[in-house]
């Protein structure tokens, strides 16, 4: 094999995309996918590459301190793709010491263990760290995140990835460890676990059940297709000047009430049912505390120096994605499960207005 990379998370939602593009696209590198198969990390999102000759999965934990150097020692990476996160923000609020360990800990582990096992020898090695854009905190109703905003994390899942983007970059400049980080913006698409909103309101469209919207829907998100996601993190891995952070976004600004209404019109086409049927479903609840009014990101410096750009528009990537779930309930089935619906009735039901 020409490299052996390393990718955390390559279970969960955007790490199955990652590992899938690069199994695909590099027959040359051995990918070795780390995951501890958490509630949303599901071996099902890989069926499709599980048994391809240059595919390895290792089940584990990124805060193993006895695991992450033996798997450096054993597989000798050239580089890591570093994805594996708790990323939840309701699910922060709830238990914030379970961030802090696996988003802040873990990755301090990582780094550790790519700086031992490196050993100052850094030449085509790699460490890319993928973050977020919420560790910039909330935006008014105009401007940008760029790559020279200054952090100000709102939430503990926030705080926790701002924290991991600081111990990335100080293992840089005080060891030489060559990093790259990008921060995304919200990602939909395929294999996204029924917690996040999009994939929730589809399933709860489809079943004629409460759409749960937090407080007036107000708030606004930038939406960015999971496989243009990848197709970055790609870009940026094999491209990105060491050191640099890139911002990735969709250009897709939407409030959440829009986005349902759009969501549950092209779900009445889709079920062939009468136009305006399924927005009777929305039900708004208990806004979330802290709730970050607006992101939006300009991807300008990644579009401009690495040449990458998103590739769909929103409402043609939106269809897609209701075509997959539609397809895949199955799927849907298997991921929730009896402690998903606990979580589900904390989360939503009880909080009605």
């Amino acid at each position: 094999m020409k490299k052996t990379l390393l990718i955390t998370g390559g279970a969960g939602f955007i790490g199955s995309h990652v590992v899938r593009l690069f199994v695909r696209k590099y027959p040359e590198y051995r990918i070795v996918n780390l995951d501890a198969l958490t509630y949303a990390g599901n071996p099902e999102n890989l069926k499709d590459i599980e048994h391809a000759p240059n595919y390895v999965f290792e089940k584990g934990d990124i805060t193993d301190e006895q695991l992450v150097p033996a798997l450096f020692e054993q597989y000798r990476f050239d580089g890591v793709v570093h994805l594996a996160a708790e990323s939840h923000v309701d699910r922060s609020i709830t238990d914030p010491l379970a961030f802090i360990k696996t988003n802040v800990f873990g990755t301090a582990n990582l780094l550790n263990a790519a700086k031992n096992a490196w050993k100052d020898h850094f030449d085509g090695k790699r460490f890319y760290h993928v973050s977020t854009d919420e560790v910039y905190g909330s935006l008014g109703k105009e401007g940008y995140f760029t790559e020279t905003t200054a952090y100000d994390p709102r939430s503990p899942y926030s705080a926790s990835k701002a924290s991991s983007d600081h111990f990335v970059r100080a293992y840089q400049h005080t060891y030489g460890l060559p990093t790259l980080i990008s921060n995304c913006s919200n990602n939909y698409g395929a294999n996204h676990f029924p917690e996040k909103l999009i994939p929730l309101a589809i399933h709860n469209i489809k079943n004629k059940k409460p759409i749960p919207v937090y407080g007036k829907g107000e708030n606004v998100r930038d939406w960015l297709w999971v496989n243009d996601h990848a197709r970055a993190i790609d870009v940026i891995f094999h491209n990105g000047n060491i050191g640099e952070t890139y911002n990735i976004g969709g250009h897709n600004e939407w409030t959440n009430i829009d986005l349902i209404r759009e969501l549950c019109r092209i779900m009445d086409k889709k079920l062939n049912r009468k136009a305006g049927e399924s927005a009777e479903l929305i039900t708004f609840v208990k806004d979330r505390a802290g709730h970050d009014l607006r992101y939006a990101i300009d991807s300008s410096k990644l579009q401009r120096d690495l040449g990458w750009e998103p590739s769909l528009q929103f409402e043609e990537g939106l269809e897609k994605t209701v075509d997959w779930y539609l397809n895949n309930q199955e799927w849907l089935d298997n991921v929730i499960n009896g402690a998903y619906q606990d979580y589900y009735t904390k989360q939503y039901v009880e909080r009605e207005q």
